[in-house]
């Protein structure tokens, strides 16, 4: 997982988790790490490579629009590829910030570990009223079918 790259959703992170992102994965490789964390690390991680492709394509595309650059070097084949290669990084940008954010609105608080839940049990009482006739021999037994 990457842990050198920063992304726009580190500050979230922190204020979900309550520590500095470097300080999560390394409670992250424990065996008691919660599944969210875990999984919030993992799409934290695409998103900075993500990110780290989108800042690329811009200052390529930002190198090629020099002022200072020969217009002659200038292709419009090569900005329409980096216009696409750009789109396709926003995009998936834009997943992964979409999947971090319904995780960290959706997860439990980091506090609330996963415990049984106890629930009373109902107990049925009742009094029949006393009967007058006593139960026939064959109390309970099964009735004879019917044609």
């Amino acid at each position: 997982m990457s842990r050198v790259r920063t992304s726009t959703m580190d500050g979230d992170l922190q204020k979900v988790f309550g520590n500095p992102v470097p300080e999560l994965y390394e409670a992250a490789v424990g065996h008691d790490a919660s599944p969210a964390l875990t999984r919030a690390l993992e799409l934290r991680s695409f998103l900075a490579l993500t990110e780290e492709q989108v800042a690329r394509v811009r200052d390529r595309v930002h190198a090629d629009m020099d002022p200072d650059r020969d217009m002659g070097e200038l292709s419009a084949d090569k900005l329409r590829f980096e216009a696409q290669w750009l789109e396709a990084a926003l995009d998936a940008r834009d997943s992964y910030r979409a999947a971090l954010g319904e995780l960290l609105r959706t997860m439990p608080p980091p506090d609330q570990r996963a415990r049984p839940v106890r629930t009373a049990q109902l107990r049925a009482t009742a009094t029949l009223p006393p009967s007058a006739a006593p139960a026939p021999q064959r109390a309970g037994a099964a009735r004879a079918r019917r044609p």
